[in-house]
């Protein structure tokens, strides 16, 4: 990106510290072994608001999901012997959750009943790992399917899995498939590639069909990648750069404009990103290494999901 004029940096603020507020302990278990290597006491993913302005995040190391207030007020819950990877908020206000471990899962907030939706067995191919989530106004779910692919092993795909219950292979032969995001017109698909490290965009034939694949930006290479992904109201992407601290925040046509850095109080590995707030114009973002939720004022308001709609909440900064 040494082409385009240096972005302006927009610097994040700690919203809420959710070991200190929940009292979470460092332990291992074979995730935060394989992923982190020591003991942790979280690896937060999946930011997603419904329609009263709370905050819905994963624990992926312990199967848990968690609630914030617009306040900030944070609770767990449900927890389920599951890998929880990503999680959006449907239009009919139900939780829906990329597992690496089960598939896509659905949780009633009312109950804390969690269900299995669309597990391996339904796919011709199986599943690899899911990892992202993404949904359309007509209930349609789009995921990732990262596993442990990677350039030398580009096994990860993308699939969609219609409201009407049809699961259809939309991708294969990716390098590290993890955030999942669709434009303002729900006409293309945007997949960020861990181990590209980029995103690339698709689009969706009147069939149904991805076609017209394209790399829609490249980021610095190194051991970090490309992570989740989030739509702004004109079209621009919100992208996170793992391990490097960042969300890089680009216009429709693909030029870095912004890049959003963590601050010194929390760790460097945002994981995933979503727009919340008054006006839907904040950044709220997932940091892996502290179990930090951070926020940033973003330059333009973000896309209003179908499980969100604008609602005059005011948030604790």
């Amino acid at each position: 990106m040494s082409f385009y004029a240096p972005p302006t940096d927009i610097f994040a603020r700690v919203w809420v510290d959710l070991p200190a507020r929940l009292g979470w302990t460092r332990r291992m278990n074979p995730l935060v072994e394989k992923f982190v290597g020591k003991p942790a006491h979280s690896f937060l993913e999946g930011p997603s608001f419904d329609t009263d302005g709370n905050l819905y995040v994963v624990n992926f190391a312990f199967g848990e999901i968690i609630r914030i207030t617009p306040e900030g007020e944070p609770s767990v819950i449900c927890t389920y012997d599951g890998a929880p990877n990503g999680l959006q908020v449907g239009p009919d206000g139900m939780i829906y959750v990329s597992d690496r471990l089960r598939g896509i899962m659905r949780l009633d907030t009312s109950s804390g009943r969690i269900e299995l939706l669309c597990g391996p067995e339904r796919s011709p191919v199986g599943f690899v790992g899911p990892s992202d989530i993404a949904i359309a106004g007509n209930g349609d779910i789009y995921f990732t399917d990262q596993g442990d692919s990677h350039l030398l092993e580009p096994t990860g795909r993308a699939f969609r899995f219609s409201a009407s219950g049809k699961l259809d292979l939309l991708m294969e032969g990716l390098p590290g498939p993890n955030g999942i995001t669709l434009d303002p017109t729900e006409n293309y698909l945007f997949v960020a590639l861990t181990y590209g490290p980029a995103v690339w965009r698709g689009r969706i034939r009147p069939d149904g069909a991805i076609d017209k694949v394209g790399v829609f930006q490249t980021l610095p290479g190194g051991y970090s990648g490309t992570d989740g992904l989030a739509m702004d109201e004109k079209g621009g992407l919100a992208a996170c750069h793992n391990r490097l601290g960042t969300v890089w925040l680009f216009d429709p046509d693909g030029a870095p404009v912004y890049r959003v850095r963590s601050p010194a109080d929390a760790g460097r590995k945002i994981t995933n990103v979503a727009y919340g707030g008054p006006g839907n114009a904040q950044l709220f973002m997932t940091e892996a290494e502290s179990g930090k939720i951070l926020i940033a004022d973003a330059p333009v308001p973000g896309l209003v999901l179908p499980g969100q709609r604008r609602k005059a909440t005011t948030v604790r900064a």
